[in-house]
């Protein structure tokens, strides 16, 4: 698996509620992906309920720190960019069918299957949104804001608008 494919799989796991399946995953992705070093050393030596408490407080309270990427599209529309059906025709163009638990645009689930796939075009649409998420996780303190740092740094430029070729 290439490292930028490491990374997303990384950051995909780390952007999830944090549970004891995460904690035990922990030593892995210290290794497997220095560039997240900050948030794993951090979710390290934090305690499990401590650490789900605070990730209910960042992404769980709104729109402010959404982990969707349809509601960073247009100031929190979902006019022109992808719906969440369009996310699920992009999976099964690669032949995977999406039935996980959330919808198709969380960012871990995008981030998972940029790491199966090697297609970047769902993040790299959404390069801006994801810059937002960043700064305002950065303003607002949370170790989290690394794994977007670590995300938004491996991400290639953005291609330009057009149909997928």
């Amino acid at each position: 698996m290439p490292s930028d494919a490491v990374l997303y799989q990384a950051a995909a796991l780390c952007l999830t509620h944090p549970d004891d399946d995460f904690v035990a995953r922990l030593p892995l992705l210290l290794q497997a992906a220095p560039q997240l070093r900050a948030f794993t050393d951090h979710a390290a030596v934090t305690p499990l309920p401590e650490l789900a408490a605070h990730y209910v407080r960042v992404f769980d309270s709104g729109d402010r720190h959404s982990l969707y990427l349809s509601r960073w599209y247009d100031g929190g529309t979902r006019r022109g960019g992808m719906s969440p059906a369009r996310f699920k025709d992009v999976y099964r163009e690669h032949g995977l069918e999406f039935s996980g638990e959330e919808v198709p645009d969380f960012l871990p689930a995008v981030l998972e299957f940029t790491a199966r796939t090697g297609d970047t075009l769902m993040l790299t649409e959404y390069r801006e949104g994801l810059e937002r998420l960043r700064a305002r996780l950065t303003d607002h303190g949370t170790p989290y804001a690394g794994v977007l740092d670590a995300v938004c740094a491996a991400l290639p430029a953005a291609a330009p608008p057009g149909p997928r070729p």
